[in-house]
């Protein structure tokens, strides 16, 4: 696999990991069992393409990385879904995480 492929499948397993955050907050701990099966799903898909993307790349960049689009993806759709509160602080943060990645991806 090259390293542009293997950049994709991890940036899929970091959207994944979005689906996954998402579906656990829908889940209501894991009372819901529609919502259980989709959280559970997302999980392995993001495990499985976060492996097959550590064949290539760096096991703390990579790691790292994928964090990171977890964590601001999951902090935008939280935002937007759930109504989550927005600060200037938050958004710093964001951008930081941001930028780091992209320190990252052209280390």
């Amino acid at each position: 696999m090259s390293q542009s492929m293997a950049w994709l499948i991890l940036v899929a397993a970091g959207a994944l990991d979005v689906g996954w955050a998402i579906s656990m907050k829908y889940a209501e701990g894991y009372t819901r069992v529609g919502w259980s099966i989709a959280s559970l799903v997302l999980l392995a898909a993001f495990v499985v393409l976060l492996g097959r993307a550590l064949k290539v790349l760096e096991v703390g960049v990579a790691y790292s990385v994928w964090t990171g689009i977890g964590a601001a993806g999951t902090f935008v759709m939280g935002v937007v879904l759930f109504g989550e509160t927005l600060s200037a602080m938050k958004l710093a943060g964001i951008a930081l995480v941001l930028t780091g990645i992209v320190a990252l991806k052209l280390a």
